[in-house]
């Protein structure tokens, strides 16, 4: 009997590093590099993008799973939040830690992530990268050589709005929200992307100063960007938080339990919270 050969995997590309060390830090969330999966509990991003049976699908399973978690039903807009945000953080980190911990940017469509909803899986079909001229990388087919360190900023923003921009036209009118909210959202994911992850990998500081540099306020089509700023404790301490551009409605459903760094969430409230325990 012949024994079909086992598809090979596809050779990692010079991001694989990046995405070996998230799952590292963060086994919850495994990426790999290759074509987008299909099959049950599979999600493409292009498929959320197009707006179709897949799309609708998702947000129903969305709306099932909050009215499972928190014992009531969301309103249609909150739904469509939650359910980008689902999405919209994996692919921030996709987007943003290559850069941070290669400097190398890489460009990913819709049609080159799926996602597994409740498997923690991510797979990425990464090509093209923009990266530094003294990147040992820069002479791999795929790499596009960028100015310098402001120029591969720009490359982040440039792949954050070819990647967000479909999804953020199927997900928009769900939301009720107009293009300055919607942004704003997405300039949400990738920073607290940063922040987090940046935390997990103990350079929290480096990665709060990359992601104030990476969208200063008043950035096209970001608005009010990462809006990092500092509070003090009652001993003088000096305590990090931001105030997010967007509200994820979280707050319709645990009225009692707003987000710290959401704009409702006020600063006494921060340092009480901040300084608990």
């Amino acid at each position: 009997m012949t024994v079909p050969a086992l598809a090979a995997e596809a050779p990692a590309t010079p991001l694989a590093p990046a995405f070996v060390r998230v799952t590292e830090v963060l086994p919850e969330l495994r990426i790999t590099e290759e074509r987008p999966r299909r099959g049950p509990g599979w999600i493409s991003a292009a498929g959320l993008a197009a707006g179709g049976a897949e799309f609708e699908a998702f947000l129903a399973a969305e709306d099932a799973r909050i009215e499972e978690e928190y014992g009531r039903r969301a309103r249609p807009d909150v739904v469509a939040a939650f359910a980008l945000h689902r999405y919209a953080w994996q692919a921030a980190v996709l987007l943003t830690m290559p850069w941070f911990l290669l400097r190398r940017v890489p460009s990913v469509a819709p049609g080159d992530v799926s996602f597994h909803r409740e498997g923690g899986r991510v797979t990425v079909r990464a090509g093209a990268f923009a990266c530094l001229p003294d990147d040992p990388a820069a002479g791999h087919p795929g790499a596009r050589v960028a100015g310098g360190e402001a120029a591969l900023r720009k490359a982040v923003r440039e792949a954050a709005v070819a990647h967000f921009g479909p999804l953020l036209a199927a997900f928009g009118p769900r939301m009720r929200r107009g293009p300055r909210a919607l942004w704003g959202a997405v300039a949400d994911e990738l920073t607290e992307a940063l922040w987090y992850l940046g935390g997990l990998l103990d350079e929290e500081r480096r990665a709060v100063e990359e992601a104030t540099a990476l969208l200063p306020a008043g950035t096209r089509p970001f608005g009010r960007g990462a809006a990092f700023r500092e509070l003090l404790s009652p001993r003088g301490e000096a305590l990090l938080t931001r105030d997010r551009a967007s509200c994820c409605f979280y707050y319709t459903l645990r009225p009692d339990d707003a987000c710290l760094t959401c704009p409702r969430t006020c600063d006494s409230e921060r340092v009480t919270r901040l300084t608990a325990g």
